[in-house]
């Protein structure tokens, strides 16, 4: 029984004990709690205090450099910036949206698209037209093979991008199930009752502006001959000779060929001094020719 008494009383000695340690450690804790919630509210204002000292300060900082840059800015001389000119819509590009005239000029009309309209793929892949070699050195350009003639190869360039059906009949038969080759070929021969004037046509304009040009070409080579050869039309002057003879006659008689000069006075006295000249000549002439005569009649006798 004492055993049990000292036990019993052992226990709640210790409960006691216990009660008054929790006691104890809630309070210490509870002033724990208040000083760090003080001491955090504490450093919160100290520190909202700093941050609004800076953000005045940094404010202040500003408005002083603002005002300076203002001030600076008011001593500068204003350049004056010329209007900027209005930047006119970016065109669409031509090639994606051909025009009426071309596509009129190249037989894209609407009879060949109602006639298009009515062609199924059976109609190109049935088609009664055997394959030939295909050809390795053609290339192609721009979706369309260059064995085709010039107005063809830009028909079909034109027709891929206006009417869709050809477009997508190409794209799910090409090289699937036929050549490219083949395809145009079939194609050209469907619509060549409509596309053959306005091809006919296009090459007949071609050979006139190549005749056209041709003409230009040789009259324009005809006036550059002439003008790099110019004809001389003066007529020889009178007075000018090559032979010195002439020219000491000319000079000491004067032009007397000429038609538009008239009789000039005192010609008729200098005929008269060469006259005279002659005859003096022609009698020194003869007496010359009488004195070996008479030398030879001395001789004889």
């Amino acid at each position: 029984m004492d055993l049990w008494e000292r036990a019993r009383a052992f226990a709640g000695e210790a409960a006691k004990r216990s009660q008054e340690l929790s006691a104890e450690a809630a309070k210490r804790s509870s002033a724990l709690v208040s000083e760090t919630a003080k001491k955090s509210k504490e450093i919160f204002s100290e520190t909202a205090s700093k941050s609004r000292e800076i953000a005045a300060e940094a404010t202040k900082q500003a408005d002083l450099l603002a005002g300076q840059i203002m001030h600076l800015a008011s001593d500068l001389p204003v350049p004056s910036i010329p209007p900027i000119p209005a930047i006119p819509p970016i065109a669409a590009a031509a090639s994606s949206e051909p025009d009426a005239a071309e596509l009129e000029r190249y037989g894209v009309t609407d009879d060949l698209r109602e006639f298009v309209k009515g062609m199924t793929i059976s109609t190109f892949r049935d088609f009664p037209l055997q394959d030939e070699p295909e050809v390795s050195d053609v290339p192609t350009v721009s979706n369309v093979r260059q064995d085709l003639n010039e107005w063809q190869a830009r028909h079909a360039t034109l027709v891929l991008s206006a009417v869709k059906e050809i477009s997508k009949f190409r794209y799910e038969l090409c090289p699937r199930y036929m050549k490219e080759r083949k395809f145009w070929r079939v194609y050209f021969l469907l619509v060549n009752s409509y596309i053959a004037p306005f091809e006919k046509k296009y090459f007949e304009e071609l050979k006139v502006k190549a005749e056209e040009e041709k003409k230009d070409s040789q009259k324009e080579a005809s006036q550059a001959s002439t003008t790099a050869e110019p004809k001389d039309t003066k007529a020889p002057s009178k007075t000018s000779s090559t032979n010195p003879e002439h020219d000491l006659d000319v000079f000491l008689l004067g032009d007397l060929g000429s038609d538009d000069e008239g009789p000039v006075d005192g010609d008729d006295g200098l005929d008269d001094d060469f006259d005279k000249i002659d005859a003096t000549s022609g009698l020194e002439s003869d007496d010359d020719d009488k004195k070996p005569a008479t030398g030879k009649a001395e001789d004889a006798k």
